[in-house]
């Protein structure tokens, strides 16, 4: 079993920053992609970054230039730095991990979440 704690969700103003962490614990050995998700109210759950084990990343359109995605993988950490926040980004944003080996399991894709944190961006 694998666990996904997310934190760093605030209260944020326009133009601010915050920064999310992920952490993942429990019997993973090596993990894979991770990603970042938010869903809005009322909205879909969405893609909005995602880095490779090798640190290759995308984002989403929305969030080009303002987001950062970065990953510690001996800590088995994912970060989500966010600059210039707007109203539009308030949403609740999931970690999401795809772990490729667990203690007791073969080998495969395991898709695991952590359960959200709330970021809000309001004057």
């Amino acid at each position: 079993q694998v666990w996904l704690e997310e934190s760093g969700g605030d209260l944020a103003q326009p133009g601010g920053s915050l920064r999310l962490s992920c952490a993942a614990s429990g019997s993973a050995t090596l993990i894979g992609p991770m990603r970042w998700y938010r869903q809005a109210p009322g909205g879909q759950r969405v893609l909005v970054a995602a880095i490779g084990r090798d640190g290759s990343v995308n984002y989403a359109d929305p969030v080009k230039g303002r987001f950062t995605i970065t990953r510690d993988n001996d800590k088995n950490l994912v970060f989500l730095q966010m600059n210039n926040l707007r109203p539009d980004d308030t949403a609740l944003y999931y970690c999401n991990a795809i772990v490729l080996k667990l203690v007791g399991l073969p080998s495969g894709r395991y898709e695991y979440w952590g359960q959200g944190t709330q970021v809000t961006v309001s004057s």
